[in-house]
């Protein structure tokens, strides 16, 4: 069994989980998972995610408003997040970003959105993590406007969008879609990433990998996905966890000896 499994990005709050919640959280440390950051997606999800790491030890949580949700977006909660963000749990502001492959909110709502989240993040110096899809040229042209410390995550671009991230300072994280077969884009990009800038997420309940694709994810599936990041990075997935768990510490700014 692996151990030092750090899931970057977990959703425990989804209603997918209310039938056994408690159980599985419960039983994760037994599977080697030494941490989970729950992320946020609106306002009513960083109460959630700020509920269950105060439950659990091992959970931390991000506050911040999804692209998918930008019209509830108000400057209310702007002062709101601020001040969830004065929490020890909390640990960034996410998940935050673009997305314009369903377009539930207009592109310029999300842009400002994004935009003000990226700004807040900034003035709380906190790191962000960044959702995008389908919309990598906005979402790079606003990192390298406001500059923010953090994570890409669920990382969908190409290996030169990659190598852009990782000049910034910024983290990339990588889930279950690394074990998919059509993956081979994703993989390339996997491979312009530098170990030191490496993390895993599982996006639970989403995400799942090969071979329990079309079922519910939760972190202990983290060890399907290691063992493709190693092989392709060229390491044992014990390795690559070791230094994945070293990575997370260092981006969401937890201490050495968590």
């Amino acid at each position: 069994m692996y151990q030092n499994i750090f899931d970057t990005h977990a959703h425990y709050d989804d209603k997918r989980f209310d039938a056994d919640r408690d159980k599985v959280l419960a039983s994760l440390p037994e599977k080697g998972v030494v941490g989970v950051v729950n992320a946020a997606c609106d306002m009513a999800s960083c109460e959630t995610g700020i509920a269950l790491a105060e439950q659990y030890r091992y959970i931390y949580c991000t506050v911040g408003v999804h692209p998918h949700a930008a019209q509830e977006y108000t400057p209310e909660c702007r002062e709101k997040l601020a001040a969830y963000a004065k929490n020890n749990r909390v640990l960034a502001i996410g998940e935050i970003g673009l997305d314009y492959h369903y377009d539930f909110a207009p592109r310029d709502i999300q842009q400002k959105v994004f935009a003000d989240q990226l700004a807040l993040a900034k003035d709380l110096d906190l790191p962000v993590v960044i959702h995008d899809r389908e919309a990598h040229q906005d979402t790079m042209d606003l990192l390298r406007k406001y500059q923010p410390k953090g994570i890409l995550h669920c990382f969908s671009g190409s290996a030169e969008m990659a190598k852009q991230i990782i000049k910034m300072g910024m983290y990339i994280a990588f889930g279950g879609a690394v074990t998919f077969k059509n993956a081979h884009k994703l993989l390339e990009a996997v491979q312009a990433v530098p170990l030191d800038r490496l993390l895993v997420e599982t996006d639970c309940p989403y995400m799942t990998p090969e071979p329990f694709r079309g079922k519910r994810c939760d972190s202990s599936m983290i060890a399907y996905t290691a063992e493709r990041l190693a092989e392709l990075q060229g390491i044992l997935p014990q390795s690559l966890l070791d230094i994945t768990w070293e990575n997370a510490k260092a981006v969401y700014e937890l201490d050495s000896t968590f």
